[in-house]
């Protein structure tokens, strides 16, 4: 039978569709075809994007020429521009601002066919350091409020260009997605003075029924109120509220479970589009002792229909319990280039 969760953290209820329950094999395959022809983010176009703020280079290399290995480019097409005033206004009972923000685009690697899972372990971390690198540049812009690092893999995903990439835009403003954890968060802190994350963490790993991995660091869990098949939650074990406070150290053992992870989803789902977010602290409140930063993964298998944008709900077909399962069982296959994943039956 159905039943519905509520998430613990924000009291958003979802359904778990139990009578449909899905398997990875019976979502259908997304397979995502190369484009072919020019690519901005290849290596000699490097004229054709906005010139780089920050590289991870070869010694001897110029800025804005080959020989990177992660650039960070000002996206072309920004939905916020960094040099507009912040300007704030209102016409009757409506509110407007100006279009003020930042829209950076981190290009993972020059090689235009290779998946982040499939990057070597330091080329995953040089992606993970570039994003907290430009972070930690955007957080000293004081009319920003609120920094996302994001991913769209495929274009079901939204990704507008095949070359592997992540965003980060900066807003004015915090999301109101955000807004709801830091409420909830903050609620529970009140009432028992502890973090909700924490505690969850903590329930997760001696429950084991949820867990997909863990290192000494970090631990990955597929959410007990999952909102869609094989969601899947990326935390650190220890409290922290602010990515962009992580040592290198941690950095390196946070990108050896994003690849193991992403691996894993690859491997289970045929290589399905996601998109992932990482919630963190707003800019000014770094370190708040109620709210816990996080990766959300979220492959793109089932579609958002009338139902869901009429309630609010979302219908799950695949038991988060089984989801967790079927990610266990996915092994690491070293014959494969970048050290990919495959099922081990």
């Amino acid at each position: 039978m159905s039943e519905l969760r509520k998430d613990p953290i924000i009291g958003r209820w979802v359904i778990i569709s139990t009578e449909r329950g899905k398997r990875p094999v019976d979502f259908p395959s997304v397979a995502i075809p190369s484009r072919g022809g020019f690519c901005p983010f290849d290596p000699g176009n490097e004229d054709k994007t906005p010139p780089e703020v920050f590289a991870f280079r070869e010694p001897g290399t110029e800025p804005n020429t080959p020989g990177w290995r992660v650039r960070v480019v000002p996206n072309k097409f920004p939905a916020l521009r960094i040099e507009d005033q912040l300007v704030r206004r209102g016409e009757g009972v409506f509110d407007k601002m100006s279009g003020t923000g930042a829209h950076e685009v981190v290009i993972e690697s020059p090689d235009h066919g290779t998946a982040l899972c499939q990057l070597e372990q330091p080329q995953t971390a040089e992606v993970l350091k570039a994003c907290i690198q430009r972070m930690r540049d955007l957080k000293k812009d004081r009319r920003f409020r609120y920094i996302l690092v994001f991913k769209n893999y495929g274009e079901p995903a939204g990704a507008s260009l095949e070359h592997p990439h992540t965003q980060i835009i900066a807003t004015p403003i915090i999301p109101k997605r955000v807004a709801e954890e830091l409420k909830g968060a903050e609620q529970h802190y009140d009432l028992k003075e502890r973090c909700i994350f924490c505690d969850i963490i903590l329930q997760e790993l001696e429950d084991g029924v949820r867990v997909v991995s863990e290192n000494k660091d970090f631990v990955t869990l597929t959410p007990f109120a999952s909102r869609f098949p094989f969601e899947t939650w990326l935390l650190p074990k220890a409290h922290g509220s602010a990515v962009e406070l992580l040592s290198d150290g941690e950095i390196d053992s946070l990108a050896a479970i994003l690849k193991e992870t992403l691996g894993r989803l690859r491997c289970a789902l045929q290589a399905p589009p996601y998109n992932f977010v990482v919630h963190t602290a707003p800019c000014q409140d770094s370190r708040l002792p109620y709210y816990h930063w996080h990766i959300e993964i979220m492959p793109k298998l089932t579609k958002v229909a009338g139902f869901e944008w009429g309630t609010g709900f979302y219908i799950n077909p695949t038991l988060p319990e089984d989801a967790a399962k079927y990610l266990r069982e996915a092994a690491l296959d070293a014959t494969r280039p970048g050290g990919d994943l495959c099922p081990s039956r």
